[in-house]
């Protein structure tokens, strides 16, 4: 008992230095929530009543694509218009070693010094759809910390990266010319998730190609009446150029979902998503460690093998056996 005092008490210290603007308790919180360690069911229960105000853009599209590069330049732009900016960049991690690179902490050195800007580099940890088990929770701690936009940026694995619009308000999809089979990467998926589309590296050989082809592809996507139309930006990221253009059309899409009351509405429905996953994988693990320390499973495996019964039966018996 006196040990979870004392957890409790570390989750208050730590939120309430965070809340004066604390950046090692903003830090120490993000690794508590990404690593679930002791206290964090504490901590997130004290942030709770003091999230919703970051606006949340997602950045997202095929490795090559100057993503990282992209992100640094609308920093610099939301920074100059006086905004506070969180960045979580979820780098891939090894099949290998479980390691990750982490590099986005290493493109974005240039704002170490800049007390406006927050950079938290995570590993993917095989997630599909590139965003690390506890990206959200690290999103609410940025936002607590007080930063005016959070943004979030993928791995870009493909078309898995439809889980940004989990958890984005605002997804940017970015794709580049000369990248091989272009209509191969504007498959539905991806695509239908995108808010602003961003062609990067626009000075390269087909880059009007490629926009008059992502526009016929999404003509032939289903619109509701008076739906948003992802517009779609072209950008030159290590110049600079397109940056302006690219942080209106997220604007125009955030005033869009403002007038529109889709804003709340959407975020009701993400937070639906993410309360019934988050229950989903609670059940699983509770299965998976009742079902090990009985060896029920192994029972129902050796039935199964040996055509006593199928997988759909065998479910049924454990979903029957926890009812009982």
């Amino acid at each position: 008992m006196a040990q979870e005092a004392t957890a409790e008490s570390v989750a208050e210290r730590l939120v309430t230095r965070l809340l004066e603007g604390d950046r090692a308790a903003a830090s120490r919180l993000m690794s508590i929530a990404e690593n679930r360690r002791d206290s964090y069911a504490e901590a997130m229960s004290l942030i709770a009543s003091h999230t919703g105000r970051s606006y949340v853009v997602g950045v997202t599209g095929p490795p090559g694509a100057g993503k990282s590069t992209l992100v640094n330049q609308l920093i610099k732009h939301y920074r100059a218009a006086g905004n506070t900016v969180g960045v979580i960049a979820v780098d891939p991690t090894s099949a290998i070693s479980g390691g990750a690179i982490l590099g986005d902490r290493i493109r974005m050195l240039e704002f170490y010094q800049d007390s406006g800007v927050f950079v938290r580099s995570m590993a993917s940890r095989g997630q599909l759809g590139g965003l690390a088990a506890a990206t959200a929770d690290v999103g609410r701690v940025m936002d607590a910390y007080g930063r005016d936009v959070v943004i979030i940026e993928t791995v870009g694995v493909g078309q898995d990266e439809v889980a940004i619009a989990g958890l984005a308000d605002t997804t940017v999809l970015v794709e580049v010319p000369g990248m091989g089979d272009d209509v191969q990467a504007l498959k539905a998926g991806v695509l239908e998730i995108a808010d602003v589309l961003a062609i990067n590296k626009a000075d390269r050989e087909g880059a009007d190609r490629l926009a008059n082809q992502i526009k016929t592809v999404m003509r032939l996507l289903p619109h509701a009446e008076n739906a948003w139309i992802p517009p779609i930006v072209k950008t030159v990221a290590v110049e600079g150029t397109g940056i302006g253009e690219l942080a209106e059309a997220i604007q125009k899409h955030r005033a869009y979902l403002d007038e529109s009351g889709r804003l709340q509405a959407d975020r009701r429905a993400r937070l639906k998503a993410e309360v019934l996953e988050r229950a989903r994988d609670l059940i699983l693990h509770r299965l998976t460690r009742d079902l090990d320390n009985n060896h029920a499973l192994d029972r129902m495996l050796d039935d199964i093998m040996a055509g006593k019964s199928d997988p759909g039966a065998a479910a049924v018996r454990i979903l029957n056996s926890e009812q009982d």
